[in-house]
């Protein structure tokens, strides 16, 4: 029986501009709670991405979320970690959060080497603007991965400051370049713990460029202290939230 791709060559080609396939290649850990999930294909040598951007991966069957009127588990967002366009691989990693139950977290709970996963093509202006005079990264552990692959994109002389929050004993992600680590002992929504942590590093006079990622209300308080605390400019400051408590699609 002919499929609908089949039938119809001009929505075969939309597709495949939009979403690309391949298959988990090795799955390991960088981390107690990190794990790094390699996907390996055809489709993907050759793949064009800027370090900082994401896909948009499948992590649950459309059918089912539509019978149980819940479409927005279908999708989940996750910043690229590495990407070998030569080899055909792409490496995300997901972060195994406190969250009983999620649709990434039974998604990344099941996935084996050899699975077909489905997803978007690299996307997101979350990227180093290398024209910056220096560089300030902040967020909480969910950001690291973003800020490794922005890191490793930087020239080796390129002036680093920030700082990446996590639990209290948690193993951070390993960077290429020195950020401070700080660790909570409560809730990282809103953190007060990365604000003052920010609040105390010793930057130049002069702005530079600042990345602040993790979840949505602590990238508010930290934009607010760059911002009104120290008088950058608002285009100086690049956000992205990533998660925020209770919120379906940033769960």
């Amino acid at each position: 029986m002919a499929t609908l791709a089949n039938a119809i060559p001009f929505y075969a080609a939309v597709r495949d501009a939009l979403v690309l396939a391949a298959r988990v290649d090795a799955v390991d850990h960088l981390t107690p709670t990190m794990r790094r999930i390699r996907l390996r294909g055809p489709r993907l040598e050759g793949l064009t991405w800027t370090p900082g951007q994401h896909v948009r991966v499948q992590v649950a069957g459309f059918r089912e979320s539509l019978i149980r009127l819940r479409v927005r588990d279908t999708l989940r967002t996750y910043s690229i970690y590495q990407a070998d366009p030569d080899e055909g691989t792409l490496d995300i990693v997901m972060f195994d959060h406190a969250h009983p139950s999620t649709p990434a977290k039974r998604w990344a709970a099941g996935v084996s080497v050899g699975d077909e996963v489905t997803f978007g093509r690299p996307e997101g202006k979350f990227v180093v603007r290398p024209d910056a005079s220096h560089h300030v990264f902040a967020g909480d552990e969910t950001a690291s991965v973003a800020f490794a692959a922005m890191l490793r994109a930087l020239p080796a002389g390129a002036e680093v400051h920030g700082v990446i929050e996590g639990e209290s004993g948690a193993t951070p992600l390993p960077l290429s370049r020195h950020l401070t680590h700080v660790e909570r002992a409560g809730t990282a929504a809103d953190s007060a713990v990365l604000a003052d942590a920010v609040r105390g590093l010793r930057l130049p006079r002069h702005p530079g460029v600042a990345y602040l990622a993790g979840e949505a209300r602590t990238v508010q308080r930290l934009r607010s202290i760059l911002v009104e605390e120290r008088g950058w400019d608002r285009r100086h400051v690049v956000t992205k939230p990533f998660w925020t408590p209770g919120r379906v699609g940033m769960d």
